[in-house]
């Protein structure tokens, strides 16, 4: 069976790129029936904290996809240990015992590759200077003189090929006996038997070292397929130290985009389905996602510093908001509402609800398109707004006084009624239904541009409506 593995680290929030990797080895587990696995790599003491852990266990939880199994490295670390010395009994590896000031670093300049006396020490004077309590790091001994090269079939870039001449002598245990990443990753990567490595481009650097871990430890190698990068608008790749909480998947949440609609904009960064459709179910996803689909080409996010959010990730929550039963609707609002209004009711947001559904884009736009209906009382607005086109402040007043007098009187505060009551006043008033509206709409509402009116009037009720009449009567 398939066996996919997202394994972050708990270093920071959840990265916009971390969600995508997510996303994509989820997709193509539920494509062909596999496994997902979530395995969080803990093991860098000095750089895990828990408010990091509780980040990512948010932003994964809020993409609403789940996990089949779930692992943290750190309780594994005898299995990463007898790993390293399964490795060095097969004589594929050795101990360093160069002191760690003397010890160049393995991305010095000059390319360092190994310390010849210590990959030529005997396994007896070896084993005699750790036994003394010497300290060492495990090696991995690269085996230049029996192979040239080592080649990643990978998924996405095709044969990756390096020559074993390049490749240093990589560390499988640190001088504190405490696996690295590469001797842990593999480690549980064979015992957890993931057939499938999905994960950023980044790490491809990475593979040659883990290929031969692998076949060290004598277990298939897992294929890998390389996800492109995601760059910024500038041409610099996307990271939280340099593009702060614009990355962060919990900043879209708190903005109010839908799980699924968030899910759905990332897939598209770096993957194009054959038919190139944007829009798209849970469901139509999971039947296309391929490895094919995936590009070679950076993936770019574009934001800028007034607005955070590309405008197709925006484009697409409106077209999934518009998507939703009202009473789905209604319950991703509240939250939103509730918030700033805490005394709004569900009944009142489920009112509401189908009268800004065209309206915003974001969940978190209902507190300005819709505010007014949750206001005991309207914040001040312009009076001038109050005046109709080809109207003054009399024809306003003289508007106001009649709305007033015929929605006091209406048979029942609703729709039908409203409309008859309202288009009858503008008769009698011998003007157009427009001059009738636009005073009643600002009174009422704080403001021109609101949902339709006789709907609105609705909602807001009786006792709403012509105290905020009398108020714009008040102040014409």
């Amino acid at each position: 069976m398939m066996r996919v593995r997202f394994a972050p680290s708990p270093t920071g929030y959840l990265h916009i790129g971390g969600a995508r990797t997510f996303i994509f080895n989820w997709l193509y587990a539920r494509r062909h029936g596999g496994t997902m696995v979530l395995r969080i790599d803990d093991t860098d003491i000095e750089r895990n904290t828990q408010t990091s852990l509780d980040s990512i266990f948010d932003g994964l939880n809020w993409l609403d996809l789940g996990w089949d199994e779930f692992y943290r490295q750190s309780d594994r670390l005898d299995l990463h240990t007898k790993s390293a010395w399964a490795i060095f009994e097969k004589g594929m590896a050795y101990r360093d015992f160069t002191p760690a000031s003397a010890a160049p670093a393995e991305d010095s300049p000059g390319g360092w590759l190994f310390n010849p006396g210590m990959r030529e020490l005997s396994r007896e004077e070896s084993d005699r200077r750790a036994a003394a309590g010497e300290p060492f790091v495990l090696r991995y001994r690269v085996p230049r003189e029996t192979r040239a090269d080592v080649v990643v079939p990978d998924l996405v870039y095709g044969n990756v090929t390096k020559a074993t001449a390049d490749l240093e002598d990589f560390a499988l245990l640190r001088s504190t006996g405490v696996p690295t990443y590469h001797m842990a990753s593999c480690a549980d990567d064979a015992d957890l038997r993931i057939t499938h490595i999905l994960r950023g481009q980044e790490h491809l650097a990475n593979t040659f070292k883990h290929v031969l871990i692998f076949e060290a430890l004598g277990v298939d190698v897992p294929k890998t397929a390389h996800l492109p990068l995601l760059m910024a608008p500038d041409g610099a790749k996307l990271s939280k130290r340099k593009h702060g909480p614009v990355v962060s998947v919990t900043t879209y949440r708190d903005a109010g985009f839908l799980p699924h609609a968030f899910v759905n904009f990332v897939s598209l960064l770096g993957w194009s389905p054959k038919n190139d459709i944007e829009k798209m179910t849970r469901e139509q996803m999971i039947e296309l996602f391929s490895l094919e689909g995936i590009n070679r080409a950076n993936a770019t996010i574009n934001f800028t510093d007034e607005d955070p959010f590309d405008p197709k990730a925006v484009w697409l929550n409106a077209e999934h908001l518009r998507s939703l039963e009202l009473d789905d609707l209604a319950a991703q609002l509240g939250p939103f509402v509730t918030q700033q209004f805490p005394n709004a009711t569900p009944e009142k947001i489920r009112a509401v609800t189908p009268l800004i559904r065209e309206r915003i884009r974001l969940l978190r736009e209902v507190n300005t398109v819709a505010d007014f209906f949750f206001l005991d009382q309207l914040a001040p607005y312009d009076p001038a707004e109050l005046i109709p086109q080809k109207g003054d402040a009399a024809m306003a007043k003289r508007v106001l006084t009649k709305a007033r007098e015929v929605l006091a009187d209406v048979p029942a505060f609703n729709h039908d009624s409203l409309d008859a009551a309202l288009r009858g006043a503008a008769e009698e008033l011998k003007i157009k239904a427009g001059q009738m509206f636009q005073p009643i709409r600002v009174a009422a509402c704080g403001r021109k541009n609101a949902p339709p009116l006789f709907e609105t009037l609705e909602v807001l009720g009786k006792e709403t409506v012509l105290p905020r009449l009398d108020a714009a009567l008040g102040i014409l």
